[in-house]
């Protein structure tokens, strides 16, 4: 079952975030807390949502993401910044199941466009985005500025 996520997913949504980090080979950079999360989820302007997947009444996996705006097509979209599902529940469609309703989120909104960013090492992610359509934008870079970058650049006057 996919479903939205509710304020009480907090610590839930925190569980698999790790489980993502730890695959990503990443658990050293996860510094959010469910209350975070609260916040920014489920607070006065919620800035992105989150599907859960469940298998038998257990979370196993999540798709979070927030609106974008493609000023080509004239229309928003959605960035998915992170689908997951728990190991041990992989190969059960669940990622796909995950992925066709963001999608379906998408039609019935009548948005233009998912995107998101895939790391260059994870060929079974690669292979099963292209498997349901999806194609790369290898022409496009992406940028990121974060931590004392950031604050440096947004301290900046022009």
């Amino acid at each position: 079952m996919i479903r939205p996520a509710v304020r009480q997913d907090a610590a839930v949504i925190l569980h698999l975030i790790q489980g993502l980090a730890d695959y990503e080979k990443l658990s050293k950079e996860v510094v959010a807390t469910p209350q975070m999360l609260e916040k920014w989820l489920f607070g006065e302007r919620p800035v992105a949502e989150v599907l859960i997947a469940e298998w038998e009444g257990v979370a196993c996996g999540f798709a979070l993401f927030f609106h974008n705006f493609s000023t080509f097509l004239g229309k928003p979209g959605f960035y998915l910044e992170d689908l997951y599902v728990e190991p041990e529940f992989r190969g059960k469609g669940i990622g796909k199941a995950l992925l066709l309703r963001l999608a379906a989120l998408a039609v019935e909104r009548d948005y233009g466009r998912v995107e998101w960013s895939v790391l260059d090492w994870n060929e079974p992610a690669i292979g099963f985005y292209k498997s349901l359509g999806a194609k790369p934008m290898d022409e496009w870079t992406v940028f990121r500025l974060t931590g004392d970058a950031l604050t440096k650049a947004g301290n900046q006057r022009e």
